[in-house]
């Protein structure tokens, strides 16, 4: 039986998982204090997600985060080499890999996002579910099952982080379209017998199969499959713990049965041709081929993050979400407050959707290079030349990071000439020296706030932001080593930059007030306000207060 309902709360998330939980901690930076609710009443200790990759890595330190995630992983940084589909990726050619991992479970990545979203003030409502919600013009009625039965939230805002299957998309009557294949990936955490497992390298000694690498896709005239051993990526996994996949075409699989270790036994046989002895099932899961995008991140007053907006099929997808999320939170919150430029919250749609897009693009060129056909066989080893190449290679590494995407940050009486390289990408993570010390933009950018850096000799930027000084933080730096790489930037609170100019322009302040208003509210965030304008104590900075 349903309770009265509940004082108004300003954000409903559904969902605690790496998006909800990063939503929520964004949020909380902006001023705003959701209430998060998640149906399991703990975080699951199923050793699903394969670590977190792409643009999030760097990104991550912009908000403090990467440090506590980086203790907790089995490798952190750049890469030297991928895999794209079947392919693999070398970056040896290149000055600067394109992707960095963090090679750590997804429980791990939910306990230190909810650790922070505690320590800014936050909390999780668990074993609480969003069961239906009803759209009013000032707000949302949410319906929620709890331990203790039934109520109601009063809400201005619905995020649905609650997964492929999202209750809140289907609730909110978003189409979610796509594709399913016939192909059908099975999964499993198993142990393996200890004699099989080569010295010094993790490789399987298989009888009949030989020596199989280690933490690649491997095509057969049958399928695929893949193998690595879980300390790679766990460092509390036993040696002989190890995550086997494999992917088959099979269009008429019975998808709702119950996945067994026979079954994934007897798909190993086929895709490999011999048998891998295996055991002790920890984890064993069935997904069919889908790539499918919602036709729209946002109904109203309901908002879609993570992969309630989109499923891609070939991994990638914490990366995303957590993106969606940073993308999401302040333009929400900058709503929630007042203030906010008009048409801010509407850009999340724009900017978003159009990165899933281009996931999506390269998650389907992926899928379709696994067939084995000549046609496709032609194509691999075309492909497989071009990717000899350096450009190539940092094309293909940076639309699998999602560092390819660039929004687009002309508003109405903005300029219409060619924007600045840098306008519509994540800052540079410059090293920087200001009046009061060092600093550098990630540690800037740890409040969520806008931030306008100004490298002119005579502070010409900064003195054309007159009455920004409040949201916005005004800073005259210079970069320790090198040369600036414009005369001013405009950073938004998702690290992306909003504008910049020069450097050497004849109008360093060209288009500044132009992106001041379309990108910042006027109404500074209440724990943003107490920050210091400049960066002088870098310790009370990195803890985001």
């Amino acid at each position: 039986m349903s309770r009265d309902v509940e004082p108004t709360t300003d954000v409903v998330i559904a969902g605690a998982g790496p998006t909800g939980l990063m939503l929520a901690i964004e949020l909380c930076l902006g001023g705003v204090t959701p209430v998060v609710l998640e149906q399991l009443p703990d975080v699951s200790e199923i050793p699903k997600g394969n670590g977190i990759f792409g643009l999030i890595v760097p990104v991550l330190d912009y908000r403090g985060l990467l440090e506590p995630l980086r203790a907790e992983a089995t490798f952190a940084g750049p890469v030297p080499q991928f895999f794209f589909g079947p392919l693999q990726l070398t970056f040896s050619r290149l000055a600067v890999s394109p992707l960095q991992v963090l090679a750590l479970p997804q429980r791990q990545v939910e306990r230190k996002l909810a650790e922070r979203l505690g320590q800014l003030g936050g909390t999780v409502r668990r074993g609480h579910e969003l069961t239906g919600f009803s759209q009013h013009d000032d707000g949302v009625t949410v319906e929620v099952t709890g331990p203790d039965g039934s109520y109601r939230l009063r809400a201005g805002y619905v995020a649905g982080c609650d997964g492929a299957h999202s209750a809140v998309r289907k609730l909110a009557g978003i189409d979610f379209p796509g594709l399913t294949s016939g192909a059908v990936a099975r999964i499993g955490r198993v142990r393996v017998p200890k004699d099989l497992i080569v010295r010094g390298t993790g490789e399987l000694d298989v009888p009949g199969a030989g020596r199989l690498p280690m933490m690649r896709q491997v095509t057969t005239p049958r399928g695929m499959y893949t193998l690595s051993p879980q300390a790679s990526l766990d460092k509390t996994a036993p040696r002989d713990a190890y995550i086997v996949s494999t992917h088959e075409e099979q269009p008429d699989a019975d998808l709702a049965a119950p996945m067994t270790l026979d079954e994934l036994r007897a798909s190993v046989r086929r895709v490999l041709g011999a048998e891998l002895p295996m055991n002790d099932a920890s984890w064993l899961t069935r997904l069919a081929g889908n790539s499918r995008q919602a036709d729209r991140y946002r109904e109203g007053r309901i908002l879609l993050a993570g992969d309630a907006a989109h499923v891609f099929g070939q991994g990638g997808s914490i990366n995303a979400g957590l993106l969606d999320a940073l993308n999401l939170g302040w333009k929400l919150a900058a709503e929630v407050r007042g203030g906010a430029p008009a048409g801010l919250l509407d850009s999340y749609h724009a900017e978003r959707h159009t990165a899933g897009q281009r996931s999506l693009l390269q998650s389907r060129a992926q899928r379709a290079l696994q067939a084995d056909d000549p046609y496709t066989r032609a194509m691999r080893e075309l492909l497989g030349e071009l990717l000899e190449f350096a450009e190539p290679q940092r094309h293909v590494g940076e639309l699998i990071a999602g560092s390819d995407v660039r929004y687009n940050m002309a508003g109405p009486g903005q300029p219409t000439q060619e924007p600045h390289t840098l306008t519509g990408r994540l800052a540079p993570d410059l090293r920087l020296r200001t009046a009061e010390g060092r600093t550098s933009v990630a540690e800037l950018m740890r409040p969520a706030r806008p931030v306008l850096l100004d490298f002119t000799s005579d502070g010409r930027v900064v003195a054309a932001a007159t009455g920004w000084d409040g949201p916005v933080t005004l800073l005259i730096s210079k970069p320790l080593s090198g040369p600036p790489p414009a005369d001013g930037m405009l950073v938004r609170p998702d690290g992306y930059v909003a504008w910049a100019s020069g450097p050497g322009a004849a109008d360093p302040v060209a288009g500044l007030a132009a992106a001041l208003q379309a990108w910042c509210a006027r109404a500074a965030p209440a724990e943003a306000a107490k920050l210091p304008r400049l960066p002088g104590r870098r310790r009370w900075l990195a803890r985001g207060r």
